[in-house]
């Protein structure tokens, strides 16, 4: 098969023949159709010390991905050959003391595909049942390449009820944008977000939010009184990682205000501590996805709400050919696109 492999530490992929993966008795083995590029793709592809210290090569790289399943393990009991899938790249070992208690996403000993095991730069993936997402209806091979994502937000976004509040989301990348179409679904009243980039910001006006803010330019504080706005923001969604976002983002919260922050900064935050204190703000760290109520509420949203359907889809802008990955990781890169997604049907 096709994959974009990495033989030896260091930058770069290779698009080479591989041999395809074998499924065990729990199993399934997918025809990758389309993948989705991440952030971690790139640091992988640099190989940069975040890379250097969660992967080792060899391997194949990428978690986001849609395909069929060609092929069952023995033992595998629900899953059928020819179903359309995505999967979650987040194998846990079931026995630690959260996967017992049924919060698998805690799991001390997960294993990531395409990070810690081959993943899905490729024309076949093997994942186990278990982690599985068997779409039920129309999910087109774009939209089914960046569930993966789409949990992210969901995750972030319902980390905190929504109905009624005013949410502030930093960092308009494709997950932060995923968010406002989560947190509108979600009854949120007002939804504020900040990014730099121009192009970004016109895909949240777009997407309907009430305010996009150029923070190179204007202060979120201000904005707020354009908002009509007097206590602060209820609900903040931290999607940057930018060392400066989490604490102006704690600077415009209201008291007893809920912070989810789902973005890894490269270094570390300074920020004020004795305000999260006395305005009594609560933070709490995103990853992944919850296994599986997030995959259940995607899906459930997504079903019944088709506007939701037609935001979530509208935010990858480009698919490349899967021979073409170099341009296409050139894109991922940049701050003017949406989602990036590789079609392997192309190689």
């Amino acid at each position: 098969m096709k994959a974009l492999f990495k033989p030896n530490p260091g930058p770069g992929f290779e698009l080479v023949d591989r041999p395809e993966p074998t499924p065990g008795p729990d199993d399934v083995k997918i025809r990758v159709l389309t993948t989705g590029i991440c952030g971690t793709d790139l640091h992988l592809l640099e190989w940069d010390k975040s890379a250097q210290s969660m992967a080792q090569a060899p391997m194949i790289a990428g978690h986001e991905f849609y395909g069929e399943v060609v092929e069952v393990g023995s033992d595998v009991r629900k899953v059928k050959v020819g179903d359309r899938v995505s999967g979650e790249g987040h194998i846990v070992c079931g026995v630690c003391r959260n996967c017992r208690a049924g919060r698998r996403q805690m799991c001390i000993h997960t294993s990531s595909v395409g990070v810690q095991r081959d993943g899905a730069f490729a024309e076949f993936v093997v994942i186990p049942e278990t982690n599985t997402w068997v779409h039920h209806g129309d999910i087109s091979p774009e939209l089914g390449a960046i569930f993966d994502p789409f949990g992210n937000a969901v995750h972030t976004a319902l980390a905190f009820p929504l109905l009624g509040e005013d949410v502030l989301i930093t960092g308009a990348g494709p997950i932060g944008l995923m968010a406002i179409a989560v947190a509108r679904h979600a009854g949120a009243r007002k939804i504020a977000i900040t990014d730099v980039s121009p192009t970004r910001l016109r895909m949240a006006e777009d997407l309907g939010v009430d305010a996009a803010i150029d923070v190179s330019q204007s202060r979120i504080a201000e904005v707020q009184k354009e908002l009509g706005m007097v206590e602060g923001f209820d609900v903040g969604l931290e999607m940057s990682g930018h060392p400066t976002a989490l604490g102006e983002m704690i600077e415009n919260m209201n008291h007893g205000g809920n912070i989810a922050i789902l973005g890894l900064p490269t270094g570390d935050i300074s920020i004020d501590w004795a305000k999260v204190v006395t305005h009594m703000l609560t933070l709490k760290g995103i990853y992944g996805r919850e296994m599986y109520e997030t995959w259940y509420a995607m899906s459930a949203m997504l079903g019944s709400n088709p506007a939701l359907r037609t935001a979530i889809s509208s935010i990858v802008t480009d698919v490349f050919p899967a021979a073409e990955w170099e341009q296409a990781f050139s894109a991922a890169k940049s701050a003017g696109r949406g989602k990036v997604v590789l079609d392997w049907s192309k190689v």
